[in-house]
């Protein structure tokens, strides 16, 4: 049986403790699932809107705009749904203990950088490789 720990509202991880101490932990479970949460939220009102929003317009450009507008809110919703799937996979990093470490070297990811992106896999100089790699096969 897990132990919930406790943390501050207030708590921010700092360089100068254990990394990836439980509190840390705590911290950035509580981020994603928070996170997770509003994505959801927001993916609820968005399909609530579109089961409301269908209505029969008869102009030809309005109902253009509209649909336009539905598109691109699928779209998103869509990338929503990919970043969700994202943050499943980063709890679970925390629950098997691999959480904040890159997928790569192995190395620590910084925690200003899960802090901001809290679903990172890579380090910073490993994402900056991936991304260069990645851009000399595009432009072949």
């Amino acid at each position: 049986m897990k132990v919930e720990t406790f943390i501050a509202d207030e708590y921010r991880p700092a360089e100068g403790e254990p990394f990836m101490n439980e509190r840390q932990l705590e911290y950035f479970r509580r981020k994603l699932q928070d996170w997770r949460s509003d994505l959801l939220d927001e993916s609820r009102s968005t399909i609530t809107g579109l089961q409301d929003g269908t209505r029969n317009i008869p102009d030809v450009a309005d109902r253009a705009s509209e649909e336009t507008d539905r598109a691109l809110e699928l779209r998103t919703r869509d990338r929503q749904r990919k970043l969700v799937a994202k943050i499943d996979a980063a709890l679970r990093r925390i629950d098997d203990g691999e959480y904040g470490y890159c997928e790569v070297t192995g190395e620590p990811i910084s925690l200003k950088r899960l802090d901001a992106r809290p679903i990172a896999t890579l380090s910073l100089e490993a994402q900056e490789r991936h991304e260069r790699r990645e851009k000399v096969h595009r432009d072949d």
